[in-house]
């Protein structure tokens, strides 16, 4: 019986730790050949020297464990080396079937104490660099399509983030990169659709090197050998269904997982509607009715973290 992802080739950025890794060893066991793609720099800010090794040591994983793979070390928030990526993979693989974008860093400041620097280097990773590598697989299947090749495969899952859905007070710069990831995920989906290409996006929860001091003290196993609630290994078995023909009628979709759920986001939807009684609101008009609307509901609509997350200390 053939792997769900046999044939194909795949790139995962970001793919030398945490949620990467596990996502590029996923998709190797379904099959798919991958190029995994690192910077290597050992803080989660981004800083520090670029390396090789993590994303090397990945792919002899897959290597070892009978799976084709190889490593790649670039920042792919830089336009070329995006560029550079695709066609390592075309090169190696023959084609690009699937795109998963993972890489990002963190900048947390509140947004009265952040830097300039701060909030354009993870935009530059997180929303450019999510661009960069789809615009250049969008690219290489709009040409194989344009060339007269029948049945394209193609498939983007993009990884956003719940500091989106429901805000993080100390991550402008992350929450605002991971809500454009959103915005670029479903105008992808709606203009390669006609390519045979999907893109959708993940909000991940999971303790890796960039979420451990978030997630401290949240559902830590309850017994020696189970697995972490929070394991990054909950979340590869999605990006794998997502990369795979089963979900060929999945697209400009988000969801959210973690331990053993899957949850998919609605598009928002209209709270209340109000309507002049006249040709055009005034203020006057406009604070009779909003303002009683929202006085009606809890201050502020703000919740504690934890019950954002549905995680509890313990």
């Amino acid at each position: 019986m053939s792997l769900p992802l046999e044939g194909l080739s795949a790139i995962v950025t970001g793919a030398g730790r945490g949620l990467g890794r596990a996502e590029a060893l996923e998709l190797a066991r379904l099959g798919a050949a991958v190029v995994v793609n690192d910077y290597g720099q050992p803080g989660r800010d981004g800083s520090g020297a670029a390396s090789a090794a993590p994303a090397e040591e990945v792919a002899a994983e897959i290597r070892r464990a009978g799976g084709r793979a190889v490593a790649h070390l670039g920042d792919i928030a830089d336009f070329e080396t995006a560029r550079a990526l695709t066609d390592l993979a075309v090169a190696e693989f023959g084609k690009l079937d699937v795109l998963v974008n993972n890489a990002g860093i963190l900048r947390d400041r509140m947004v009265f104490s952040m830097s300039e620097e701060e909030w354009d280097s993870v935009i530059r990773v997180h929303l450019k660099g999510h661009f960069n590598t789809t615009h250049f697989a969008a690219v290489h299947w709009r040409t194989r399509a344009k060339a007269g090749e029948t049945g394209v495969y193609g498939r983007i899952v993009n990884t956003s983030s719940e500091a989106f859905l429901a805000g993080s007070a100390g991550q402008p710069n992350y929450a605002a990169a991971k809500g454009g990831i959103v915005g670029l995920t479903t105008s992808t989906a709606l203009a390669l659709a006609r390519y045979g290409v999907t893109a959708n996006a993940i909000c991940p929860r999971a303790r890796t090197r960039m979420t451990e001091d978030v997630f401290a003290g949240f559902a830590e196993p309850t017994a020696e050998g189970d697995l972490d609630p929070l394991s990054p290994e909950h979340v590869a078995p999605l990006v794998g269904y997502l990369a795979s023909p089963a979900a060929a009628g999945v697209n400009g979709q988000l969801l959210v997982v973690h331990g053993g759920m899957v949850a998919i986001v609605d598009r928002p939807r209209v709270a209340a509607k109000f309507d002049t009684a006249k040709e055009a609101f005034t203020y006057e008009e406009l604070d009779g009715l909003l303002t009683p609307h929202y006085a009606s509901r809890p201050a502020g609509e703000t919740f504690a973290a934890s019950e954002v997350l549905g995680l509890k200390k313990g």
